[in-house]
């Protein structure tokens, strides 16, 4: 496996620090990019496992998958920004070992390079499906982009889809494969798609969503095997009801790559524990995207958050923190989804909330929704409406305790609630 960039340019350079920096998708991509931007003139290595430059995975389920738009699109940068900003792009290779006592990492071509910095952004892997028939061909997971690239091909001709969970990843994967003419059916264990993170009400929307878009629904419903004569030829659910199915997409959840932190003993739980500045327990290294679990000070918890939005901002808030100009991570947890015309942006963290209000035409599906706790909105999402996000984030940290009537009628500016006391 060849290197995109040789290691020999380092010694040229004007300081003889090394950052090195684990991951190679986005949280990895802009810390390198925020480490040149800070003015950093040291090594700066950058280790990918996979053969490609960095991407960033949300087009995977959507447009890229689709085939509407190409890598290109995807890609964090240009192809040529790492050598011209030299770093050292390390693709097909990874990390077997961390030594935190040496500041040393062994790769997988038996090299080892110190460091002066670390920066582990290793992020999660899918969860598998444990059934019989699990490993037949047609099962597919949706991770990297060769997933996404062997998915779009399975998806050609319209073929009967089956997929199993309606997260995230399910529910836009059974959208794209709609939109792509395939027959499509959601298995979700619960009540409606998306309820663990957005609760019933939220899920029902996403429900309707899919049933008008002709998508078959079997909520309430796990999955006892999948079985075919060589291939996959069907999926038979928890209450017997059998699925014809040519492709299984399994979505049902992601586990934070933490064993590198383990191996060399840094604090995990549910993910690499970090501390406000994106520090582990480890000195001179750090952790961002997905396999970082974050403290917000606003919040008082460490928080794990599996976004685009994260990576994007935690990379960033950690190269600086390398750097020693740190302050705290504050940025307000943030997502996005698009599934057919349905476009929805949420902010805010809500693990607890004992209300959900609505302000505008939820059947229409054009409004915003807020998580309140103890009549403090805690979350809001905005779906088919573009221009609030601002005002929703000053909203959120402000935190007034307004009330419902308020919040519910679009007359009400929410900048005026922002600054209710």
């Amino acid at each position: 496996m060849v290197p995109t960039c040789t290691l020999g340019w380092a010694a040229t350079m004007a300081t003889d620090e090394t950052f090195v920096i684990v991951g190679a998708a986005l949280a990895g991509a802009k810390a390198a990019e925020t480490l040149r931007m800070e003015g950093f003139d040291g090594r700066v290595v950058l280790v990918g496992e996979e053969h490609v430059r960095p991407y960033e995975r949300p087009p995977l389920s959507k447009e890229y998958l689709r085939g509407e738009k190409g890598f290109d699109h995807a890609a964090v940068h240009a192809a040529g920004f790492y050598e011209d900003q030299q770093v050292e792009l390390l693709t097909g290779a990874h990390v077997v070992k961390l030594d935190p006592a040496a500041h040393e990492v062994e790769l997988s071509t038996g090299e080892r390079v110190g460091y002066t910095k670390l920066l582990l952004c290793t992020g999660c892997a899918p969860r598998r499906l444990q059934v019989p028939g699990a490993d037949l061909p047609g099962v597919f997971y949706l991770r990297t982009v060769e997933d996404s690239d062997a998915l779009r091909q399975a998806l050609s001709g319209s073929p009967r889809v089956v997929v199993i969970g309606a997260g995230w990843i399910g529910s836009e994967v059974a959208a794209s494969a709609r939109q792509m003419g395939a027959e499509v059916s959601l298995v979700e264990l619960a009540s409606s798609p998306l309820e663990k993170v957005l609760g019933r009400e939220l899920g029902e929307v996403f429900a309707s969503l899919h049933s008008d878009h002709g998508v078959k629904l079997h909520l309430g419903k796990g999955v006892e095997s999948l079985a075919g004569a060589g291939r996959l030829e069907e999926v038979r659910l928890s209450d017997g009801t059998v699925l014809p199915a040519d492709v299984a997409v399994v979505g049902i959840g992601a586990q934070p790559r933490t064993e590198l932190a383990e191996g060399c003993g840094l604090a995990v739980a549910d993910g690499i524990v970090s501390d406000e500045h994106l520090a582990t327990s480890a000195p001179d290294i750090y952790a961002a995207g997905d396999v970082a679990s974050v403290y917000y000070p606003r919040y008082k918890a460490h928080i794990r958050l599996e976004h685009w939005a994260a990576a994007l901002n935690q990379g960033p808030a950690a190269a600086r923190s390398m750097l020693g100009r740190a302050t705290p991570y504050d940025e307000t947890p943030y997502f996005y989804s698009d599934q057919y015309d349905f476009g929805m942006e949420y902010r805010g963290w809500a693990p607890r909330f004992d209300q959900v209000v609505f302000r505008g035409d939820k059947a229409a599906r054009v409004f915003i929704s807020f998580w309140l706790q103890d009549g403090v909105p805690v979350a809001a999402m905005n779906a088919n409406i573009w221009d609030a996000g601002d005002a929703i984030e000053a909203l959120l940290r402000a935190a007034p305790r307004v009330g419902t009537d308020r919040l519910a009628d679009g007359s009400v500016p929410l900048e005026e609630l922002a600054r209710t006391h």
